[in-house]
């Protein structure tokens, strides 16, 4: 996507039009940014902690990192996904399937929301587990073709992909901040200490 090779890769010069966006007039149409750009700008806006990664390579090298960074290659990750624990095998990943053995939560998701940077999750990557039974820590790893624009949009990819059996439990991460950062609209809800190791695949 060309947004994700403009902001971690080469820097690239603005062109006229970018520089001249400013000078539109107000009764002008708002200019819609695309769906990667909102997606990642409501994502950190929401406190999550944000990879992309061109490769698997570079996902393998970025997960080290944050294992390293957070004291954790002693440390347990609750893997549930088996599929996910084969991909990862060749990382010092120390999988378990038991929740009170482990530190953080290494999954994947169903969606990653644009408009309000949240990611969409079934009983596919949580069984039926709720949120705060879940670890504090969340490792998502996700593609670029998993953006949508809206939960609706989401809930009907779900649909039909899954047309035999529609997954159960389906919920969206939102928060990813501690809760004394947290305001009154997102009372109740379970915050995630949360990172996304984003792979671009389109």
């Amino acid at each position: 996507m060309s947004l994700f090779r403009k902001l971690f890769g080469s820097k690239s010069e603005r062109t006229d039009d970018e520089l001249k966006s400013d000078d539109r007039g107000k009764y002008m149409p708002e200019i819609k940014l695309p769906i990667d750009e909102r997606f990642t700008i409501n994502f950190k806006a929401n406190g999550g902690k944000f990879l992309y990664c061109e490769d698997l390579n570079e996902i393998y090298r970025n997960l080290e990192n944050i294992i390293s960074e957070n004291n954790w290659k002693e440390k347990k990750a609750l893997v549930i996904d088996e599929n996910l624990e084969d991909k990862f095998k060749k990382t010092s990943l120390n999988p378990t399937t038991k929740i009170n053995e482990s530190t953080f939560f290494l999954t994947t998701c169903e969606n990653l929301i644009a408009n309000d940077g949240s990611l969409l999750i079934s009983s596919k990557q949580i069984f039926e587990k709720k949120l705060p039974e879940l670890p504090l820590n969340f490792i998502v790893f996700a593609t670029t073709s998993q953006i949508v624009e809206n939960i609706g949009e989401g809930l009907r990819g779900i649909k039909s992909k899954n047309r035999q059996k529609i997954p159960t439990n389906i919920t969206t991460i939102k928060h990813f901040k501690s809760n004394d950062e947290k305001d009154f609209l997102s009372y109740g809800s379970s915050a995630k200490n949360l990172y996304l190791l984003l792979l671009e695949d389109l």
